[in-house]
């Protein structure tokens, strides 16, 4: 048996999702510096994946995307429950924690394939060829 990815969207896909229903959820699974310096889609969640100072993987994670689903939104038998769409820097992180939640029963889960601030340029930058920001979208920053 093969295993359950989260379905990947690009970043105007996954905003038009989040304008279309409101009760997806945008979780941002990066670093706390990362989310806090770098910047942030306007209106997301921050549940850290992997964090400082230990850098190892969030042994909370999934209870605390249970809580973020149940705890803001109801399941229902029509609809399922809330989509989660997560977002990391380019995809990688955010595509692993899917798959986390996936294997523990959550059934609408997304990814953003680029990411925050997307793939290196032959420079070494990134916002340069794809991500959130590289198109425009709702962004803060602290």
């Amino acid at each position: 048996m093969s295993e359950v990815e989260p379905i990947a969207l690009n970043p105007q896909q996954a905003y038009q999702m989040l304008e279309d229903d409101p009760r997806a959820i945008l979780v941002d699974i990066r670093s706390s510096m990362e989310f806090l310096f770098v910047g942030h889609a306007k209106g997301a969640v921050h549940v850290p994946w992997i964090d400082e100072p230990d850098w190892t993987v969030n042994p909370h994670f999934v209870t605390d995307i249970r809580k973020l689903v149940l705890g803001g939104a109801v399941c229902s038998e029509d609809e399922g429950c809330s989509p989660v769409i997560l977002i990391c820097r380019s995809g990688k992180r955010s595509h692993e924690a899917g798959k986390e939640l996936l294997k523990a029963d959550f059934h609408r889960v997304f990814h953003v394939d680029e990411g925050f601030e997307g793939e290196l340029n032959d420079h070494h930058q990134r916002s340069s060829i794809n991500g959130w920001r590289f198109h425009g979208l709702p962004w803060e920053q602290c």
